[in-house]
């Protein structure tokens, strides 16, 4: 099933297993190697992935899968983006409505303390072809960042 076909507030892990086509198994597993990655659980003690959440687990597939870090230096950084002061946006998306794009200045010959996000002030409430807009936006820029990062 693809990832845009999906439109909920929360997701199990087999939805997101299936839309990250990772095994459930690993997922389980990196909730316990990176602490950013913490689903919520409903009564039962079911997994309910949230948006940000999958986002997060895309950003570390890519951090394991194309660039090959190992755990430990995808963890590494994770918490460099976060102590830059580079939460990114996947990283606290929370329940706050969507902006349609933030402003991300990324040049080659910046340093990570001086990219900036800014969402713009007029927000609209959930819309999701602007969120699903925005999410594709997010991980173009967060590409960008790695790219950056890497150099």
């Amino acid at each position: 099933m693809p990832r845009e076909a999906i439109k909920k507030l929360y997701y199990s892990i087999g939805e997101v297993s299936e839309a990250t086509d990772l095994k459930q198994y690993v997922l389980r597993y990196w909730e316990s190697e990176f602490p950013q990655l913490s689903p919520a659980k409903n009564r039962a003690g079911n997994r309910t992935y949230r948006e940000k959440d999958i986002e997060l687990v895309n950003f570390i597939k890519t951090l394991l899968y194309e660039k090959k870090y190992t755990i430990e230096g995808a963890r590494q950084k994770l918490k460099e983006l976060q102590d830059h002061g580079l939460a990114l946006n996947i990283l606290s998306l929370e329940d706050q409505a969507p902006p349609s794009r933030p402003a991300v200045k990324v040049e080659p010959a910046q340093a990570p303390e001086e990219v900036t996000t800014t969402p713009p002030k007029d927000s609209p409430a959930l819309n999701p072809e602007r969120y699903r807009q925005f999410l594709t936006n997010l991980r173009t820029d967060l590409k960008q960042l790695l790219e950056l990062i890497d150099s």
